[in-house]
């Protein structure tokens, strides 16, 4: 988590710093630089990421939607679909009502696991060794490690932190540019260091509970194999019945959060790789369809247990289609924001 967040805010910082010189986004630059092929090429990879980072958010909120009301996950799935047309009715209002709504969302995700650290009392000498000596125990830690990396960096932000920077109003001097690259570097810094404490919460809040002394057997056994579903119950079981409902609003603001920078990523990948342009409602549709067949059918066959497991997948897609959007960045920071330097003395 904390080399997945420094990286974050080096590379996102790069990518606004893209747009803020060339005034073009990093899928726009991309259309402009490559022949056909190379760019065909990465914009299904692109839109792979919008798919694959649209299926945690659907499974989180079926999840979500279970623990608040009982329903089955195979149902949330197909309700998730709700949350494109509460995406559209706030869309006509603008970006910045977009942004407003998702630092909502992300105070509500802070308060619900502030609140959980505060209750389940973690040792803090183990998680600043956690933090700071870095481990990989258990089954599938090294492929967790892989995934948290896609789910904190990922590629598709690229596209969509060197657009958001192009309808502000930036002054065309080198120093109305260095001001705006440094002002996007602390407003970067603050967003990450505020996903980072998130993040540091729900590992902790879950080493906590897994290694509490009164731990029943049954509940012991679920620490071994512990998925979105499980850590609800766990909570309950623990730290109270109350717990497990506020781990799942923040699971459902988490999932909401994402549909938007996920929704908007899309846009602009498509119409920076093909000049193309869709209605909102039926980019977010298809993107929405996309992610919600691989996980309904899942859902269906393999339950909660595969449900999770799918996430962890999408998560390591994500990982691994980095490069991609990482190459073409750095290739295009270190020409293109040179050129922009010198055309503004």
């Amino acid at each position: 988590i904390l080399v997945a967040s420094c990286a974050a805010l080096v590379i996102q910082s790069l990518a606004a710093n893209l747009g803020v010189v060339t005034g073009k986004h990093l899928a726009e630059h991309c259309r402009a630089e490559y022949s056909k092929v190379p760019n065909f090429l990465l914009w299904v990879v692109a839109e792979i990421a919008v798919v694959a980072c649209d299926i945690p958010e659907v499974i989180g909120t079926a999840f979500a939607l279970n623990m608040l009301f009982h329903i089955p996950v195979w149902i949330g799935v197909l309700l998730t679909g709700l949350s494109t047309l509460m995406l559209l009715a706030i869309q006509q209002y603008g970006v910045r009502k977009l942004e407003f709504l998702i630092a909502f969302l992300v105070f509500t995700i802070a308060i619900c696991f502030f609140v959980e650290l505060h209750y389940s009392k973690p040792d803090p000498k183990e998680v600043l060794h956690g933090l700071f000596v870095p481990q990989l125990k258990g089954n599938g830690a090294t492929g967790l490690a892989i995934s948290l990396l896609g789910a904190m960096v990922m590629p598709h932000n690229l596209f969509l932190h060197s657009a958001l920077v192009l309808p502000r109003k930036i002054p065309r001097s080198a120093t109305g540019i260095k001001e705006a690259c440094r002002f996007y570097l602390i407003e970067s810094g603050l967003a990450l260091t505020v996903a980072f404490l998130i993040n540091v919460s729900v590992i902790s809040v879950s080493g906590a509970v897994c290694n509490a002394s009164d731990l029943s057997p049954e509940d012991r056994a679920k620490c071994e194999d512990l998925d979105l579903n499980k850590a609800s119950f766990l909570l309950r079981n623990v730290v109270g019945k109350w717990s497990s409902k506020l781990f799942a609003i923040a699971l459902l603001a988490s999932g909401q959060s994402s549909t938007i920078t996920g929704t908007y990523a899309g846009q602009y990948v498509m119409q920076g790789f093909l000049d193309l342009r869709l209605e909102p409602w039926l980019r977010n549709f298809l993107t929405r369809c996309l992610a919600i067949i691989p996980s309904l059918i899942v859902a269906l066959i393999g339950g909660s247990a595969g449900a999770g497991k799918l996430i962890i997948i999408a998560s390591m897609i994500l990982s691994f289609e980095l490069p991609f959007a990482l190459v073409p960045l750095l290739k295009f920071t270190s020409c293109k924001m040179k050129m922009g330097s010198h055309a503004n003395p």
